[in-house]
């Protein structure tokens, strides 16, 4: 039986690359990205909708080209913290970079989020796309792919390790007791690995939820065996149906090498909507929304798939120029599109309008919006979507229409399941393994 749909909420503020035009819409703050007063009002919108999680992108490095919500934006962390204590059930993802973040601290800063919000974070693994943040750590370089990857791993599984430094009945409900913590049930790690070394034990004890989700979205090589072994969900930018379920498929066939259960890994394809009362009428609405996109800012977006290299002075309408890949295996795909556009000659601007289309955007109808999103469910191509939420007015007819037909059809949640996101995404809680040794076996 095919399992209800999972949907994510992406906050974006006033915009990033999937939105340049977002900050006119007067329905959008102009402080949205920094406003924590907003965030809290979508979170709200999405549990009330019965969303599974809100969900927030980082990074750490910025130039002026850079889209307006990289500009200026609150941490993930800190944000959902103050999120957390306004909501009551939806789930919290952060993104946090394994290149520029340490496994220790990595685990203290998600326990802390998962005991504020009584088991409703979780962490979004990236090893972070833009060379340039090296120069904010004190480093020269931030590695080749093949290396970040591996130290993503490594970094997930002491972060892991970490979160069961404390067994369940390690502390005292007993004021009467001898002792307030039981030292036999709090562990050191002690590991020492290619890239870290870190004693332990955590000072922070296990959630309701036992650890966050964990979800991942490389989808080269590298990133597709991290998911295989770590990943909850796996969050990707799939254009259409089959390279969904191409994805699914591989890294579902690469888990059982990990001796993990196949069907157990979401995946999550990222949506954005344009949502009008005939089909006509939507597709007049995206149009005009694109055509009014800040031509510098496509550039500045390309720039960042190429080492910063500046397109500023490139002619939009001769053929695309022969720029040097940078050979980064994260963005592989937008390359082979690349060579592809070359070879059959397309310019500059035809890149570009052809850029903005890098996942699944979908316009029409509420209607014909459940229709497509009932058709990825059914062919195995996604569990649910990752809803990137932009202009307001679509963001408000997919909750208030489109979410209640895909309820009457029972692909979606009238009620929350559980209080806990690892719960309500029907994903089992990992056990504690010290606790695990001392289960006898069974006769």
């Amino acid at each position: 039986m095919t399992r209800p749909l999972k949907f994510g909420a992406v906050l974006i503020g006033i915009g990033d690359a999937s939105g340049k035009g977002l900050w006119r819409d007067p329905a959008v703050p102009l402080d949205a990205s920094i406003n924590i007063g907003w965030y809290i009002k979508q979170a709200r919108e999405a549990e009330a909708a019965k969303f599974d999680f809100v969900f927030i992108v980082d990074s750490q490095y910025i130039t002026p080209d850079f889209p307006h919500h990289h500009l200026n934006r609150l941490e993930p962390l800190t944000l959902l913290s103050a999120v957390a204590t306004a909501t009551s059930n939806i789930g919290l993802v952060a993104t946090i970079s394994t290149t520029y973040s340490e496994p220790f601290d990595i685990a203290r800063r998600l326990a802390s989020l998962d005991l504020i919000s009584k088991g409703r974070a979780g962490w979004n693994i990236v090893t972070s796309q833009d060379p340039g943040t090296a120069g904010n750590f004190s480093r020269s370089g931030h590695g080749d792919y093949e290396t970040r990857y591996r130290r993503a791993a490594e970094s997930v599984n002491v972060v892991q390790e970490l979160w069961q430094s404390y067994e369940e009945d390690a502390f005292t409900r007993d004021r009467a007791a001898d002792r307030f913590l039981n030292p036999a049930k709090l562990h050191r790690l002690d590991h020492k690995g290619e890239f870290f070394s870190v004693t332990g034990p955590l000072n922070i004890q296990r959630s309701p939820q036992g650890q966050p989700p964990l979800v991942q979205a490389g989808t080269s090589d590298q990133g597709r065996e991290l998911s295989a072994k770590v990943a909850d969900l796996v969050f990707s930018f799939a254009r259409d149906q089959a390279e969904a379920l191409e994805l699914a498929t591989d890294v579902r066939q690469r888990s059982r090498r990990y001796g993990r259960d196949p069907q157990s890994i979401l995946f999550i394809p990222a949506l954005s909507v344009t949502i009008a009362d005939t089909e006509e009428e939507a597709r007049h609405i995206f149009d005009e929304r694109f055509a009014t996109d800040d031509l510098h800012g496509q550039l500045g977006a390309l720039s960042r798939q190429f080492a910063g290299h500046d397109f500023s002075g490139y002619d939009l309408d001769a053929p695309f120029p022969d720029v040097p890949s940078p050979g980064d295996a994260g963005i592989s795909r937008f390359h082979a599109d690349l060579a592809a556009a070359r070879a059959s000659g397309k310019t500059l601007r035809e890149v570009l309008t052809a850029f903005r289309s890098g996942w699944l955007r979908l316009v029409g109808t509420p209607a014909t919006i459940a229709d497509e999103i009932e058709r990825w469910h059914q062919s195995g191509a996604a569990d649910g979507f990752n809803l990137f939420v932009q202009h307001p007015a679509d963001w408000e007819r997919f909750r208030a229409q489109v979410v209640p037909l895909l309820g009457e059809r029972g692909l979606f949640r009238d009620e929350y399941e559980d209080a806990t996101l690892r719960g309500n995404l029907e994903l089992a809680s990992p056990s504690n393994r010290h606790s695990a040794k001392l289960v006898p076996a069974a006769a």
